[in-house]
């Protein structure tokens, strides 16, 4: 039934309960309704179908796959340019007066000025065959990973695009002609996972630095299994974890189906791994449908899950947390059922959500990153076909009448 949240209670099994009490963790367990909150209160937003500003150059958007805002509010967006297909591109192809794709990571300015543009292949490093996901870390430099078949490192950047840094190395997951495991899809068979590596990656979702430690959390990923933690200027690694804290094992899963309880480790990918005010660790497991939350140590602490009967891709992509000094609120990005959920951090409740599929502004095709600026105004992109960034206006709280809010226009009272 649509826009039904199903929910599944913490329950670690007896293989989990040994470990999870030779660690002290508590076991928790969560109902989460799937009715509104009748008298609640939660943030409401409003899309605001003129942000950003018209592109310059004729220049067009591929797979918009990563965003994030800055501490001057700019906002930051990369997407892939090599997904702009020949139809589109006939500028380049000397057809006509457009379009051509615009380069890889596109920095906007509060009011939707596009400021600085710059990416791709370069001097020095490797650029990702499929870039994947951006941060701005506290000390302005720009980090980019890469999902497709050889990326297994991370690059650093300065805003305007000078190469600073490359961690891991390109190819490091190749199989050398080794057969490929018959659970493994095609676009895998020449790579082989080693969540267990402590020089390079495999098919990086998003990074994100801890200014305090000087840390960064890498959701790693996309062939791996795991949320690795290296030093944010050397790259050396510090340590890294599977699903519970566990040890990564790189074992093929069975794919997930509704039902599925307690995978041992994360399915891929690992899209997420970002922390919150009070140091904890949130990850998204996204074809598991759930997200888990860690010490920065790695030492499993709670987890939810969220509509598990989607397939496919899953339901929980990427996240945000609210601008008050305790971040209240989850804002989680669900990119098969077009949505943007709001969660109480604390309880891990799913209380509304905005958005729907389509492609008009306020709805979704592939919602896959949120970002939020110091206003609590949110960001997101979207892949597959959508390819674009959209802005949602902090309007402030607001009463919860129903779960499903729909599409946040101005005229959607």
């Amino acid at each position: 039934m649509k826009n039904i949240l199903r929910s599944r209670n913490f329950a670690i099994g007896a293989s989990f309960a040994v470990l999870l009490g030779a660690l002290g963790v508590s076991q928790v367990a969560f109902q989460s309704k799937a009715v509104a909150q009748v008298g609640a209160t939660a943030p409401k937003f409003e899309v605001d179908p003129f942000w950003p500003k018209p592109l310059p150059n004729h220049w067009v958007m591929g797979m918009a796959i990563g965003v994030w805002v800055d501490d001057n509010d700019h906002i930051w967006m990369v997407h892939r340019a090599n997904t702009v297909d020949r139809t589109t591109n006939q500028l380049q192809r000397g057809l006509g007066e457009c379009c051509q794709a615009a380069p890889p990571v596109l920095e906007f300015d509060e009011a939707g000025n596009l400021l600085h543009a710059w990416g791709g292949p370069g001097q020095g490093y490797d650029w990702p065959e499929s870039n994947h996901g951006i941060f701005v870390d506290h000390k302005g430099n720009v980090w980019i990973g890469g999902n497709g078949g050889p990326d297994s490192h991370i690059l650093k950047f300065t805003q305007d695009g000078k190469f600073l840094m490359q961690y891991g190395k390109k190819n490091a997951r190749h199989k050398a002609g080794a057969e490929a495991d018959a659970n493994v899809e095609a676009s895998q068979k020449d790579f082989a996972a080693n969540s267990n590596d402590t020089e390079s990656f495999g098919r990086v979702a998003k990074v994100f630095v801890d200014a305090k430690a000087n840390e960064a959390y890498v959701a790693d990923g996309y062939l791996n299994h795991r949320v690795a933690v290296i030093d944010a200027d050397t790259g050396k690694m510090k340590r890294f974890w599977g699903a519970y804290g566990n040890k990564p094992d790189d074992t093929p899963l069975p794919a997930y189906k509704p039902g599925d309880k307690n995978a041992p480790q994360f399915r891929n990918p690992v899209h997420c791994a970002d922390m919150s005010v009070d140091r904890l660790v949130y990850v998204c497991d996204r074809v598991n449908d759930r997200m888990q939350v860690f010490t920065p140590e790695g030492k499993f602490v709670k987890e939810m899950y969220y509509k598990t009967n989607t397939m496919t891709d899953g339901s929980v992509w990427d996240i945000a947390f609210s601008k008050d000094p305790q971040q209240k609120y989850i804002f989680m990005a669900d990119g098969v059922n077009e949505q943007v959920v709001v969660i109480d951090r604390q309880t891990l409740t799913p209380i509304t959500t905005f958005g729907d599929g389509g492609n008009h502004a306020g709805e979704f095709h592939g919602v896959h990153s949120i970002a939020i600026d110091s206003k609590g105004n949110l960001f997101t992109t979207e892949t597959y076909e959508g390819r674009r960034i959209q802005k949602f206006i902090n309007k402030g709280m607001a009463k919860v009448t129903k779960f499903d809010q729909g599409v946040p226009r101005p005229d959607n009272k």
